[in-house]
Protein backbone atom coordinates (compact mmCIF):
# COMPACT_ATOMS: atom_id res chain seq x y z
CA UNK A 1 0.00 0.00 0.00
CA UNK A 2 1.39 3.41 -1.16
CA UNK A 3 2.03 6.25 1.80
CA UNK A 4 -0.53 8.87 1.65
CA UNK A 5 0.70 12.67 0.55
CA UNK A 6 -2.93 13.77 1.65
CA UNK A 7 -6.09 12.37 3.47
CA UNK A 8 -7.76 11.88 0.26
CA UNK A 9 -5.35 9.61 -0.99
CA UNK A 10 -5.50 8.04 2.71
CA UNK A 11 -9.38 7.50 2.38
CA UNK A 12 -8.45 5.68 -1.00
CA UNK A 13 -5.88 3.53 1.09
CA UNK A 14 -8.20 2.08 3.30
CA UNK A 15 -11.81 1.38 1.30
CA UNK A 16 -13.36 -0.82 3.92
CA UNK A 17 -14.04 2.43 6.03
CA UNK A 18 -13.57 5.18 3.96
CA UNK A 19 -17.26 6.54 4.38
CA UNK A 20 -16.95 6.07 7.71
CA UNK A 21 -13.49 7.92 7.89
CA UNK A 22 -15.43 10.53 5.42
CA UNK A 23 -18.10 11.57 7.48
CA UNK A 24 -15.16 12.05 10.63
CA UNK A 25 -13.45 14.17 8.47
CA UNK A 26 -16.62 15.96 7.71
CA UNK A 27 -17.30 16.26 11.36
CA UNK A 28 -13.51 17.47 12.59
CA UNK A 29 -13.45 20.20 9.23
CA UNK A 30 -16.63 21.94 10.31
CA UNK A 31 -14.76 23.07 13.32
CA UNK A 32 -11.90 25.99 13.04
CA UNK A 33 -9.17 23.05 12.23
CA UNK A 34 -6.11 22.52 10.60
CA UNK A 35 -5.97 18.95 8.29
CA UNK A 36 -2.23 17.20 7.24
CA UNK A 37 -0.82 13.84 7.35
CA UNK A 38 1.57 12.85 10.16
CA UNK A 39 2.67 9.10 11.20
CA UNK A 40 0.34 8.26 8.22
CA UNK A 41 -2.38 8.98 8.96
CA UNK A 42 -4.74 12.15 9.15
CA UNK A 43 -4.40 14.89 11.85
CA UNK A 44 -6.31 17.62 12.67
CA UNK A 45 -5.11 20.34 14.17
CA UNK A 46 -5.29 23.76 15.99
CA UNK A 47 -2.40 26.49 16.65
CA UNK A 48 0.03 23.99 15.33
CA UNK A 49 -1.40 21.82 18.18
CA UNK A 50 -2.50 17.86 17.15
CA UNK A 51 -5.66 17.60 18.61
CA UNK A 52 -7.33 14.68 16.58
CA UNK A 53 -6.16 11.93 14.09
CA UNK A 54 -7.70 8.92 12.65
CA UNK A 55 -6.19 5.34 11.66
CA UNK A 56 -7.54 2.65 9.87
CA UNK A 57 -6.84 -1.13 10.28
CA UNK A 58 -7.97 -4.24 9.42
CA UNK A 59 -10.93 -4.50 11.81
CA UNK A 60 -11.57 -1.03 12.94
CA UNK A 61 -11.01 2.34 13.03
CA UNK A 62 -10.36 4.84 15.22
CA UNK A 63 -9.88 8.50 16.49
CA UNK A 64 -7.06 9.52 18.28
CA UNK A 65 -7.20 12.38 20.89
CA UNK A 66 -3.98 13.13 21.68
CA UNK A 67 -4.52 14.89 24.80
CA UNK A 68 -7.66 13.04 25.83
CA UNK A 69 -6.36 11.92 29.15
CA UNK A 70 -7.54 15.67 29.90
CA UNK A 71 -10.88 15.54 29.07
CA UNK A 72 -13.41 15.33 32.03
CA UNK A 73 -17.05 15.56 31.17
CA UNK A 74 -17.00 13.23 28.14
CA UNK A 75 -14.59 10.07 28.73
CA UNK A 76 -17.43 6.82 28.28
CA UNK A 77 -16.08 6.31 24.98
CA UNK A 78 -12.20 6.82 25.83
CA UNK A 79 -9.52 4.04 26.26
CA UNK A 80 -5.93 4.73 26.82
CA UNK A 81 -4.31 4.44 23.31
CA UNK A 82 -1.43 2.22 25.30
CA UNK A 83 -1.87 1.65 28.93
CA UNK A 84 1.12 2.09 30.13
CA UNK A 85 3.19 4.00 27.72
CA UNK A 86 0.94 7.05 27.03
CA UNK A 87 0.10 9.55 29.44
CA UNK A 88 -2.38 11.97 27.07
CA UNK A 89 -3.46 9.84 24.22
CA UNK A 90 -6.88 8.39 24.06
CA UNK A 91 -8.95 6.69 21.57
CA UNK A 92 -12.23 6.21 20.38
CA UNK A 93 -12.72 3.11 18.07
CA UNK A 94 -15.35 1.44 15.83
CA UNK A 95 -16.02 -1.47 14.12
CA UNK A 96 -18.30 -2.78 11.37
CA UNK A 97 -21.33 -2.95 14.39
CA UNK A 98 -20.65 0.90 15.33
CA UNK A 99 -22.44 3.44 14.44
CA UNK A 100 -21.15 6.98 14.22
CA UNK A 101 -23.23 9.33 16.59
CA UNK A 102 -22.04 13.03 15.67
CA UNK A 103 -23.83 14.59 18.29
CA UNK A 104 -21.75 12.76 20.85
CA UNK A 105 -18.85 12.66 19.08
CA UNK A 106 -19.23 16.61 19.14
CA UNK A 107 -19.12 16.61 22.77
CA UNK A 108 -15.96 15.59 22.59
CA UNK A 109 -14.50 17.15 20.01
CA UNK A 110 -15.33 20.43 21.76
CA UNK A 111 -13.96 19.79 24.89
CA UNK A 112 -11.01 18.94 23.35
CA UNK A 113 -10.49 21.88 21.63
CA UNK A 114 -12.36 24.06 24.67
CA UNK A 115 -8.89 22.38 26.79
CA UNK A 116 -6.79 23.81 23.99
CA UNK A 117 -7.92 27.06 24.04
CA UNK A 118 -7.35 27.65 27.88
CA UNK A 119 -4.11 26.12 26.94
CA UNK A 120 -4.27 22.85 29.48
CA UNK A 121 -1.69 20.71 29.63
CA UNK A 122 -1.15 17.26 31.58
CA UNK A 123 1.71 17.63 33.78
CA UNK A 124 5.44 15.62 33.16
CA UNK A 125 5.18 12.54 34.18
CA UNK A 126 7.43 11.76 37.50
CA UNK A 127 11.04 10.81 36.59
CA UNK A 128 11.21 7.42 38.38
CA UNK A 129 14.20 7.77 40.75
CA UNK A 130 17.41 5.19 39.51
CA UNK A 131 18.25 2.46 42.60
CA UNK A 132 21.54 1.94 42.49
CA UNK A 133 22.99 -1.55 43.88
CA UNK A 134 24.58 -1.58 46.94
CA UNK A 135 27.57 -3.07 45.60
CA UNK A 136 27.91 0.17 43.26
CA UNK A 137 27.51 2.28 46.44
CA UNK A 138 30.03 0.47 48.16
CA UNK A 139 32.36 1.04 44.77
CA UNK A 140 32.15 4.82 44.91
CA UNK A 141 33.03 5.04 48.49
CA UNK A 142 35.85 3.61 47.35
CA UNK A 143 36.43 5.37 44.15
CA UNK A 144 34.82 9.36 44.50
CA UNK A 145 36.43 9.51 40.32
CA UNK A 146 34.12 6.83 39.45
CA UNK A 147 31.04 8.05 41.33
CA UNK A 148 31.21 11.49 39.30
CA UNK A 149 31.57 9.89 36.63
CA UNK A 150 28.47 7.95 37.03
CA UNK A 151 26.65 11.07 38.07
CA UNK A 152 27.70 13.13 35.17
CA UNK A 153 26.01 10.03 32.64
CA UNK A 154 21.95 10.79 31.40
CA UNK A 155 19.41 8.74 33.51
CA UNK A 156 19.05 5.72 30.89
CA UNK A 157 23.06 5.44 31.20
CA UNK A 158 23.14 4.99 35.24
CA UNK A 159 19.43 2.62 34.93
CA UNK A 160 21.42 0.68 32.73
CA UNK A 161 24.73 0.45 34.87
CA UNK A 162 22.47 0.00 37.48
CA UNK A 163 20.13 -2.81 36.06
CA UNK A 164 22.88 -4.71 34.71
CA UNK A 165 24.73 -4.87 38.12
CA UNK A 166 21.53 -5.57 40.50
CA UNK A 167 20.51 -8.35 37.36
CA UNK A 168 23.78 -10.43 38.62
CA UNK A 169 22.37 -12.72 41.39
CA UNK A 170 26.02 -14.78 42.42
CA UNK A 171 28.40 -11.60 43.96
CA UNK A 172 31.57 -12.65 41.91
CA UNK A 173 29.40 -12.01 38.59
CA UNK A 174 28.27 -8.42 40.45
CA UNK A 175 32.04 -7.81 41.54
CA UNK A 176 33.18 -9.18 37.84
CA UNK A 177 30.66 -6.73 36.12
CA UNK A 178 31.63 -3.46 38.30
CA UNK A 179 35.19 -4.32 37.17
CA UNK A 180 34.04 -4.94 33.33
CA UNK A 181 32.06 -1.02 33.47
CA UNK A 182 34.64 0.70 35.15
CA UNK A 183 36.29 2.11 32.38
CA UNK A 184 33.07 2.65 30.60
CA UNK A 185 31.57 4.75 33.02
CA UNK A 186 34.64 6.95 33.55
CA UNK A 187 35.29 7.34 29.55
CA UNK A 188 31.12 8.84 29.97
CA UNK A 189 29.95 5.75 27.78
CA UNK A 190 26.71 4.08 28.30
CA UNK A 191 26.73 0.22 28.89
CA UNK A 192 24.97 -0.33 25.32
CA UNK A 193 26.66 2.15 23.00
CA UNK A 194 28.48 -0.07 21.28
CA UNK A 195 25.06 -1.50 19.74
CA UNK A 196 23.91 1.63 18.93
CA UNK A 197 23.40 3.07 15.38
CA UNK A 198 24.61 -0.29 13.74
Amino acid sequence: MAKAENVDQYLENHPNWAKELGELRRLFLSYDLGEGIKWGGPVYMMEGKNLFGLGAFKNHYAIWFFQGGLLKKNTDLLVNAQEGKTQAMRQIKFDETSKLNPDELKKYIEESISLQKQGKKLPPPKKKEILIPEDLENRFKEDEGLEKAFKKLTPGKQKEYSEYISQAKREETRKSRLDKIKALILEGKGLNDKYKNC
